[in-house]
């Protein structure tokens, strides 16, 4: 059993979105929201009100749901209001990003339509790197750089697959399609694969099923208006439903 009582030490990491603490205990880290916000690798700088609590709530939230689901990630349990105690792990340096509907740098890419569904999801790898601007990576080249083993490869592509399917059903009943996200893996001091960073509207793509309104960080990203009113929005739909899987 994790003992979760932990006394915060020093800053380890501090990113766009996240701050990370070392804590007392050796594999326990604190994984603290920002209310700061960023876009287009940091040239648009801002604040959203409550956006690390909302964040934080919400993450927590999904990461029990997906644990429900056998998809082991690297939450505790909520520390403070904009905190959470997460496991210590090695980051895998990619980010994982699922497609279901084109929009964002893929429809820059490919030249095709916003909105555009695909017959099925489209699963891409991003080399976390902001120095080479998180440029887009084969499978091939991930595995050629060693960045994962084949095995670790196939564990994510597995998982991300599986959180689409639990996710896509989960914000469905809420309203909410889930149009595309990003993912990050880490490996325990064991080497066990799991889920960590967040899920929230930071890094998921959210539109009204009935309206098509945006209710995620596009709003922020392309001057939309409303945002903090969004990522409240959010929220409250997460937490509509109560069951024993929710």
């Amino acid at each position: 059993m994790i003992e979760a009582n932990v006394k915060k030490k020093k800053k380890v990491y501090e990113g766009k979105a996240k701050i990370l603490y070392e804590t007392d205990k050796e594999d326990i880290i604190i994984q603290e929201f920002k209310n700061d916000a960023t876009a287009f690798d940091g040239a648009k700088k801002g604040t959203i009100k409550s956006k690390g609590l909302i964040n934080n709530q919400i993450t927590a939230h999904l990461f029990n749901v997906l644990e429900s689901y056998h998809i082991p990630t690297h939450f505790i349990k909520l520390h403070s209001e904009n905190s959470m105690l997460i496991r210590k792990l090695t980051m895998v340096p990619l980010e994982v990003v699922m497609r279901n509907i084109a929009t964002g740098s893929y429809v820059k890419r490919h030249k095709i339509q916003e909105g555009e569904k695909f017959e099925k999801p489209v699963l891409e790898f991003f080399l976390k790197d902001d120095a080479k601007h998180d440029p887009l990576i084969t499978r091939e080249e991930v595995l050629a750089a060693g960045y994962a083993t084949p095995e670790e490869l196939r564990q994510i592509e597995r998982y991300t697959f599986k959180i689409n399917a639990v996710l896509r059903a989960f914000f469905g009943r809420r309203n909410l399609q889930l149009v595309d996200f990003k993912l990050e893996f880490g490996r325990t001091k064991n080497g066990k694969l799991v889920l960590a960073d967040e899920i929230s509207p930071d890094t998921c793509r959210l539109w009204d099923l009935a309206t098509g309104e945006k209710l995620d960080k596009d709003r922020f990203r392309h001057d939309l208006g409303k945002v903090e009113e969004a990522y409240a929005e959010v929220r409250k739909r997460v937490f509509m439903e109560s069951s024993s899987n929710e």
